[in-house]
């Protein structure tokens, strides 16, 4: 599948130097558009390509929702823009595909930034936010403020529900969800697992957790060691799972750093 894309070339100047192409991938219910302020900073020095995710954003809809279904599109994507070796940042969702990048096709992958998730299977985390999505589908709304009221049945995170709502658009006079939320709910279980990998990924590899956040916990640490042994983790205090943005000076600064070495 050939995903949507953003690209943003880097802005050279006389005494720039190319320093690679780093595909930016966003987490469950988000978009291309989630992380763009990140690739604005890294834009002196790298070419960003912001991403919309299999049934996210703009990208074509799918039955299949597996790791190693949308880790092909990322290979697939970079073969289009004839890019063979590259970097990824990913959060949550997109962090796992970005690992299962870097484990299935290491070779062409140098470096990678995964943020508040870990290479472990997760217990369902969304069962409230599936509910209130559906409850909006199932009723006529007529704007925006209108969902939120009824999402906050469900969400009580105001944060949460202005970024889930970022989804919410009109088309044909009638509201809906730009992602694709019935593949989205079929696929969950998918979407929570981790597949099995034998071999490991010895470049380097930055982990960012919001501190507020038990995505990434003690009981993760051993598998994030033996299929990243070339790991390095930093935390980011007061914040939770949306890291980069509740703290987003905080968060591209250190993602910037890490490319700059």
């Amino acid at each position: 599948m050939l995903l949507n894309y953003l690209l943003k070339p880097q802005a050279l100047n006389e005494t720039d130097q190319k320093h690679g192409n780093i595909f930016i991938l966003h987490g469950l219910f988000g978009s291309l558009s989630n992380l763009s302020p990140l690739a604005k900073s890294l834009a002196s020095r790298q070419q960003t390509i912001c991403v919309d995710l299999r049934n996210h954003g703009n990208s074509q809809h799918s039955k299949i929702m597996t790791y190693d279904a949308m880790a092909n599109d990322i290979f697939t994507l970079a073969d289009h823009l004839d890019i063979e070796h590259f970097s990824i940042i990913g959060h949550s969702m997109g962090g796992k595909v970005a690992m299962s990048c870097a484990l299935q096709q290491p070779q062409r992958v140098n470096k990678l930034v995964i943020a508040d998730i870990a290479p472990v299977s997760y217990d369902n985390k969304h069962s409230s936010v599936f509910a209130g999505l559906n409850a909006i589908r199932n009723c006529k709304i007529e704007n925006k403020q209108e969902a939120d009221i009824i999402l906050s049945q469900y969400v009580k995170e105001a944060g949460v529900r202005q970024f889930l709502l970022k989804s919410l658009r009109l088309k044909n006079n009638q509201y809906d969800f730009q992602f694709n939320l019935d593949a989205l709910s079929r696929n969950y279980d998918h979407i929570c697992s981790w597949p099995e990998y034998s071999s490991a990924f010895v470049n380097q590899t930055l982990f960012i957790k919001g501190a507020n956040s038990d995505y990434i916990n003690t009981q993760s640490q051993p598998v994030i060691q033996r299929l990243f042994p070339n790991a390095s983790g930093k935390i980011i205090e007061n914040t939770g799972h949306w890291l980069h943005a509740e703290k987003p000076d905080i968060f591209n600064r250190l993602v910037g750093k890490f490319f700059s070495v």
